[in-house]
């Protein structure tokens, strides 16, 4: 299960607070899932990569992901680019957020861990006991997941 050695289980080793989430080793050579963009408040270019348990079950459509998935969204400000002003390129990074699927860990969170992490950092408590809410809200009916994978 790809993936999972990425989660810590102590909140003083870089850990996101609540769910204990680290950022996974070798993060950056994953997979892409699917790019974004946000709109303005935010103004932000986002990429969402996922692990080989990830990209196995988004192309084999499995839903519930199986536990060992990890997701992890990348966002920048969107600036345009310098070379031509209509395109969009990725500006100062701004988060880094994490979901790691693993239901005998998280069965009140419908089986998923979160982290989000600025510079490196997991942020304060208070952001992380948003996650959820947000997820369960919006995405039930996809376990919890936005992310569509793109074509």
């Amino acid at each position: 299960m790809a993936g999972l050695a990425a989660v810590a289980v102590r909140a003083d080793d870089g850990a996101s607070p609540i769910f204990g989430v680290t950022l996974p080793a070798g993060y950056r050579d994953w997979r892409l899932v699917a790019p974004a963009l946000e709109a303005p408040p935010l103004d932000e270019i986002r990429a969402v990569v996922g692990n080989d348990t990830a990209i196995d079950a988004y192309r084999g459509g499995t839903v519930p992901f199986p536990d060992g998935t990890v997701l992890v969204k990348l966002a920048w400000k969107r600036v345009p680019s310098p070379a031509f002003p209509p395109a969009a390129i990725p500006g100062a990074p701004t988060t880094v957020q994490v979901m790691v699927k693993d239901s005998a860990r998280w069965p009140e969170t419908g089986g998923w861990g979160f982290g989000r992490f600025v510079g490196g950092r997991p942020v304060d408590e208070a952001q992380h006991e948003t996650c959820f809410a947000c997820h369960e809200a919006r995405a039930k009916d996809h376990d919890f997941v936005f992310t569509r994978y793109a074509p």
